[in-house]
C-alpha cells in the first residue's frame, strides 16, 4: 500500500499543479497582485490536504507567533520539497530567488514573474549575491515582504552534518531585517529523489526571530545553534513516535550521538 499510496499521491498532485495553473490563469493574471496570491496559496494548502488524504501525512506548522509584521528573512532548513511549498502560506506577501531559467518555463515562469520573484544567474556567485541584495531591497522598499532562503542551499538529509552557506549572513547584514529560522525534519517523510511518501505526522516550527544588527559570526552561531537544536528535537520526536519512517543513515547516525537507540 506504501507504493501504490506514494505513486496515487505523485500523479494527483503534479495532476493538480497543472490543472490549476490553467484553471486560475484568468483569476490570477487579470488580478491585482495581493489578489492573485490567493491562487498559489491555495494550491499550498490544496497540496498538503491531498498528501494528508492520499499518503497519510499530516503537516503540523507552529509558531506563527514568531513571525513578525512587516519584512523579515525567512530561513527554512531544506530537505525535500514539501519545505518548497508548505511555509508561503503563512507569509503576507513571500519573496523567493530561484535560477532564472524557470521562468523560461511557460504558464510557471509567468507565474512567477507575476508575483516579482527575483530571478538570478549563478554563473557568478558573488555577482548574483550582489544582485539578489540589490532586488530584494528594491523589493522590501516598495512594500514588506518576506524573503525565504535556505541557508544551506541545496536539500540535504534529515541528520546529516549542517553545512550552512554564507550567502544569508550577508543578506541578513545588508537588509538590516530579522531572520526567523524554520526547524523541521520533513525529509523523512518526503525524500529527497525518492518517490516514496512515508505517512505520520511532518511538524515544523518556526523559531523565535533573531532581530538585526548582530555581527556576521555571532549571527551564524545563534542560527546553526538554535536551527539545529529544533531540528534534533523533531528527529527524536519522530523517531520515538508510534510507527515512525525508516530513518535513513545520516539520521540514525545523528539519533546514535545524540544518545538515542531506535530499532
Amino acid at each position: 500500500m506504501l507504493h501504490i499510496r506514494s505513486l496515487a499521491f505523485n500523479f494527483v498532485f503534479y495532476a493538480s499543479l497543472i490543472f490549476q495553473m490553467l484553471f486560475w490563469s484568468p483569476y490570477y493574471f487579470l488580478s491585482p497582485r495581493h489578489r492573485a496570491w490567493f491562487v498559489p496559496k491555495f494550491w499550498s494548502r490544496s497540496s498538503l490536504w491531498l498528501y494528508e488524504k492520499i499518503a497519510h501525512t499530516r503537516s503540523e506548522i507552529t509558531g506563527q507567533e514568531n513571525l513578525p509584521e512587516g519584512s523579515f528573512i525567512l530561513a527554512p532548513k531544506h530537505q525535500s520539497f514539501w519545505d518548497a511549498i508548505a511555509f508561503f502560506p503563512f507569509l503576507k506577501d513571500p519573496l523567493y530567488i530561484l535560477k532564472r531559467e524557470l521562468t523560461w518555463i511557460p504558464f510557471f515562469g509567468w507565474y512567477v514573474l507575476k508575483m516579482r520573484m527575483i530571478p538570478v544567474d549563478r554563473g557568478s556567485r558573488s555577482k548574483a549575491l550582489k544582485a539578489v541584495s540589490a532586488a530584494t531591497r528594491a523589493e522590501m522598499a516598495r512594500n514588506p515582504r518576506q524573503l525565504i532562503i535556505y541557508p544551506e542551499g541545496t536539500r540535504r538529509a534529515p541528520g546529516d552534518v549542517p553545512n550552512y552557506k554564507w550567502g544569508i549572513v550577508e543578506l541578513y547584514t545588508q537588509l538590516g531585517v530579522p531572520v526567523v529560522p524554520v526547524a523541521h525534519v520533513a525529509g523523512l517523510y518526503w525524500p529527497r529523489r525518492k518517490f516514496l511518501r512515508f505517512p505520520g505526522t511532518i511538524k515544523a516550527r518556526f523559531l523565535e526571530p533573531i532581530p538585526p544588527g548582530l555581527d556576521k559570526e555571532a549571527f551564524m552561531s545563534r542560527l546553526i545553534a538554535e536551527t539545529e537544536a529544533a531540528c534534533d528535537a523533531l528527529l527524536i520526536e519522530a523517531a520515538t513516535a508510534p510507527n515512525p519512517p525508516p530513518m535513513p543513515p545520516t539520521a540514525a547516525r545523528r539519533l546514535k550521538e545524540l544518545g538515542v537507540s531506535v530499532p
